[in-house]
């Protein structure tokens, strides 16, 4: 059967019985983007018309739901899950839970259920039960193919977690909600977060997101997604799961946040890894002469797929980790570039652990073009950089052998940057020259790929000369320790080299490719590999493209 991008799933089996992971491994061989989770414990599919209802929050949906992101993460980690939560509402009110269809940010492509159809004669009508009923919640276009997966159950003497002390137990709710987060790429435990926080919010939800200053510790902190975005994410998100809801997103610039100050809010979520964060919520609030709220507290998410250098809990920093050596973001278009050799631009700050990342990349098998030394010959005595420097900065800066003093010339430049741009203007275009020379000789020699090792590839405008712009990046506290005891310089010194070059934000915006050397030295090798092993599969793609 074909695949879809995006389908509705309605589980209709008892919260109890379900198995949740087949039945969404069976899911993810018909959708590859995104799959709603629709729950109707007890719909029957096979007989009549059925309609939507208002279901009450209970104890065991939330395990429910717990669950199922959890074995989502686990089996199918490349869909993007989201339980719909509309029909679920404390009151059931009056009519029904969907006035009119509800529309999700996602078109469905295809509907599927858990309901078992005793026969294949039943499994027609399930399928028209099923189009009629997914139309009375959300927007479908008349005649979505429909699907019947292999009902899931526990066996008798099977008992899933919560057991039967949480069935039919209703879960108190409250108005006002907050929580607080980073959420850089929504993931199963965000979603869990999410999720709870709407089954206990009747009116409000407040989300506190960090922002700046809360971002600083946070591991490859340079690779989170940008505030904006990450609120654009959360609104649609929650636009989907649960769209009665009033939500409030704020920055978060300190761990409490809003959360102190606002006298409506009366429920926090917290995990527990989050809950002393939770208590001093209270303890401040306290302070302030409002009242502490009740903290309502979610497991964490194992990560079955975690490595030995990433945390066991599902988390932001270890999926941030697995970007590293990945392609984020497709090379630019080079049609006057010959293929062969494909050529890879490295760069990185000072300490950053650009050039062990290059000698692992010679270590493969590419050319390694090292600017630095090329740097070092357009100085040599008789070249055309030597005549030009002398003119531009005078005779002044030679050593007895006449060739130039590096230090004295840096001397003149420093601090000054019409200067260093006169002497910048001289050098690059002279080191570009031989860098393309090396580049044809590679060519020359059947060689397949080059490594331009340039910490100045993007300030010298050499993007031009490659397919793709590699960047490493380090910690900058880290990249002190190093720079102090690579070249035996003060703290102030090291910062300062720092802070006149190009930060790693903006190194970032041209990057295909990061890396980062802040780990065991395994762990760079492992990330090169992925990098190179990547690589080879884009050129061949490019190859064939051509």
């Amino acid at each position: 059967m074909s695949m879809f991008s995006t389908g509705i799933l309605v589980l209709t089996s008892p919260l109890h019985t379900l198995r949740i992971a087949p039945v969404l491994r069976s899911a993810a061989q018909l959708v590859e983007r995104t799959l709603y989770v629709h729950l109707h414990p007890g719909l029957n599919l096979g007989g009549g018309q059925a309609r939507p209802v208002f279901l009450p929050p209970a104890v065991d949906l939330c395990s429910l739901i717990t669950r199922l992101y959890s074995n989502a993460a686990d089996v199918c980690a490349h869909l993007d899950v989201r339980v719909l939560l509309t029909h679920i509402h404390p009151s059931c009110g009056k009519g029904g839970p969907f006035p009119t269809p509800q529309y999700l940010s996602h078109s469905p492509e295809v509907l599927l259920t858990d309901f078992p159809a005793r026969d294949p004669a039943q499994s027609q009508q399930v399928m028209q039960c099923l189009q009629g009923y997914a139309g009375c919640c959300y927007a479908c276009r008349p005649g979505l193919p429909s699907v019947l997966l292999p009902p899931q159950l526990v066996e008798p003497e099977e008992e899933l977690e919560g057991g039967e002390k949480d069935q039919g137990k209703v879960l108190e709710t409250y108005p006002d909600v907050v929580v607080g987060g980073t959420f850089d790429r929504l993931h199963g435990a965000h979603k869990t977060l999410l999720n709870v926080s709407c089954l206990l919010a009747t009116r409000r939800f407040l989300i506190g997101v960090c922002h700046q200053g809360m971002l600083k510790k946070k591991v490859l902190n340079e690779l989170i997604q940008p505030y904006e975005l990450r609120v654009e994410r959360l609104q649609e998100f929650l636009r989907d799961v649960k769209p009665s809801l009033q939500v409030e997103i704020v920055p978060l610039d300190d761990p409490l946040g809003v959360s102190v100050v606002d006298p409506l809010l009366r429920c926090i979520v917290v995990s527990e890894e989050t809950r002393k964060g939770g208590e001093a919520v209270n303890r401040k609030r306290i302070e302030n002469g409002l009242p502490a709220l009740v903290l309502h507290e979610i497991q964490l998410l194992k990560d079955a797929h975690h490595s030995e250098t990433e945390e066991e809990k599902i988390s932001s920093s270890s999926l941030r980790s697995r970007l590293l050596g990945t392609l984020l973001n497709q090379p630019k278009a080079t049609p006057d570039l010959p293929l062969q050799p494909y050529v890879i631009g490295l760069t990185g700050r000072s300490g950053s652990g650009k050039s062990s990342v290059a000698k692992r990349l010679e270590d493969l098998g590419t050319v390694r073009i090292d600017c630095d030394k090329l740097g070092h010959q357009v100085y040599e005595l008789g070249s055309a950089a030597y005549r030009r420097i002398l003119e531009e900065f005078g005779s002044d800066i030679l050593n007895e052998d006449q060739t130039i003093n590096r230090h004295a010339l840096g001397k003149k430049v420093f601090g000054q940057q019409e200067r260093l741009k006169a002497l910048t203007d001289i050098v690059w275009p002279e080191i570009a020259l031989l860098v393309k020379n090396r580049i044809s000789q590679a060519r020359e020699e059947g060689k397949d790929v080059c490594v331009v090792d340039a910490a100045v590839l993007l300030e010298a405008g050499w993007t031009d000369m490659v397919h793709e712009v590699w960047v490493t990046i380090i910690p900058e506290e880290e990249a002190v320790s190093r720079i102090m005891q690579r070249d035996g310089v003060a703290a102030e010194d090291a910062r300062r080299r720092l802070q006149n070059q190009s930060s790693d934000t903006q190194r970032l915006e041209h990057a295909n490719v990061v890396l980062s050397t802040q780990w065991e030295p395994d762990v760079t090798h492992q990330q090169v590999l992925k990098a190179w092993n990547l690589l080879q599969k884009r050129m061949q793609q490019r190859r064939a493209a051509r």
